[in-house]
């Protein structure tokens, strides 16, 4: 963890399983856009229980930038949104955006996304089903039928008005991380539906915009298995909102 007295403007975290082939070119796009910002930055890398030399990879990363990339690592694997919470919470930037290691939303739209939280949003969410989505390469038909059909289910069941829940590029306040994650509870790939309904429930201002986008032929979301294990979040976070759970604590005196 960077120390308190050395404020970070932008925290990237990117979650990463078995991602030895393509993390480490998605990186260096990553750190070489970050340094033309001219903003301090880190990237979190967190390794979710990887099987393949994902780690040998990042630990060579590592050493090469050792002042702005950090890793987090366990095991066994516990879920993309374990992992996504896991980064969020250990980074410290003032920005903290998660992105998939594919960067099938290039890294660029960061400044899309940033532009909206400077207008006094709380979070901004990258989205291809908007009006000013630019879609470079689509899924095949069948993938993208699926997911208009899951997100249309998301709509109605939990009352989100938002076009794309899913697309694995999004930007948050750094307070509102601190406020918000610990609360979350979903570890699979329905986290993003958790993330949104509890952010939207806790009043947080949240921006839809779009973004480039380019589908990744090594897409590691399963073609029946993951939609029906997404859908199954949904009474969860019905329960977990019953229950409580969702509720902010109050501060300490």
């Amino acid at each position: 963890m960077i120390p308190d007295n050395n404020p970070i403007d932008l925290s990237v975290i990117i979650p990463l399983f078995n991602e030895a082939e393509r993390i480490r070119p998605s990186l260096d796009k990553v750190l070489t856009y970050l340094a033309s910002t001219g903003k301090s930055y880190e990237v979190v890398l967190v390794d979710d229980g990887s099987t393949d030399t994902t780690l040998e990879v990042i630990s060579d990363v590592l050493q090469e930038n050792t002042t702005t990339v950090q890793v987090l690592a366990y095991s066994p694997n516990r879920g993309k949104g374990y992992a996504v919470r896991s980064g969020m919470l250990r980074a410290c930037g003032a920005l903290r955006l998660f992105s998939d290691a594919d960067l099938s939303t290039p890294i660029e739209e960061i400044e899309n996304l940033s532009h909206w939280i400077n207008k006094g949003y709380d979070v901004s969410i990258a989205s291809r089903s908007v009006a000013d989505s630019h879609i470079l390469q689509h899924q095949p038909l069948h993938r993208e039928l699926m997911g208009k059909v899951f997100n249309k289910i998301v709509r109605l069941s939990l009352a989100l008005p938002f076009s794309d829940t899913q697309c694995g590029f999004k930007c948050i306040r750094g307070p509102v991380v601190e406020a918000l994650f610990p609360l979350l509870r979903v570890d699979g790939f329905g986290f993003d539906v958790e993330l949104l309904y509890v952010a939207k429930y806790l009043g947080y201002s949240i921006r839809e915009v779009g973004a480039k986008w380019h589908n990744s032929p090594t897409c590691k979301v399963s073609l029946f298995g993951d939609p029906i294990r997404m859908l199954g979040t949904i009474p969860k976070i019905y329960r977990h909102s019953l229950m409580g759970h969702y509720r902010m604590a109050p501060p300490r005196p």
